[in-house]
């Protein structure tokens, strides 16, 4: 998995420091993320991404341009879409937890919004289906279809 962290932080002129301020984390914990040692959850990724105006497909190298929209993340709209992505490939809650590697009580808890999917499964699924990160996480525009 490719992450841009570091990247867009030297960019800006920035030390590990000011994003973990911002964030309000400790700056060892946003190291292990900028080293690809831990995966950023979902929810801090998105907060990266509207501090530096960069697409969470950018961010995590699924696309080489960076096309920022703000958007809020939606838990409902995530397990729509997953939902919709898996009818469309006519897979069951079983069959997309085997690709992920997960359990389908998993898969059923994202669909519902009652959990908040992590950045790893995401990401297969962004990879597996060829669609855009932003889109799986809220962000509706035509444009961006499943497809």
């Amino acid at each position: 998995m490719i992450n841009r962290l570091k990247e867009l932080r030297e960019d800006n002129d920035l030390k590990q420091n000011d994003i973990s301020n911002f964030l309000k984390i400790s700056r060892q914990n946003y190291s292990r993320w900028e080293l690809g040692e831990q995966i950023i959850p979902l929810k801090r990724l998105k907060e990266v991404s509207d501090f530096y105006k960069a697409s969470l497909d950018y961010i995590m190298g699924l696309s080489k341009s960076n096309n920022y929209h703000e958007y809020k993340l939606n838990r409902k709209i995530i397990g729509e879409n997953i939902t919709k992505l898996r009818h469309k490939y006519n897979l069951s809650q079983k069959q997309l937890s085997e690709i992920l590697n997960t359990t389908q009580s998993t898969i059923c808890a994202y669909e519902k919004g009652k959990t908040l999917i992590l950045t790893s499964f995401a990401y297969q699924i962004c990879l597996k289906f060829n669609i855009s990160l932003d889109y799986l996480c809220g962000y509706d525009e035509n444009s961006i279809p499943l497809h």
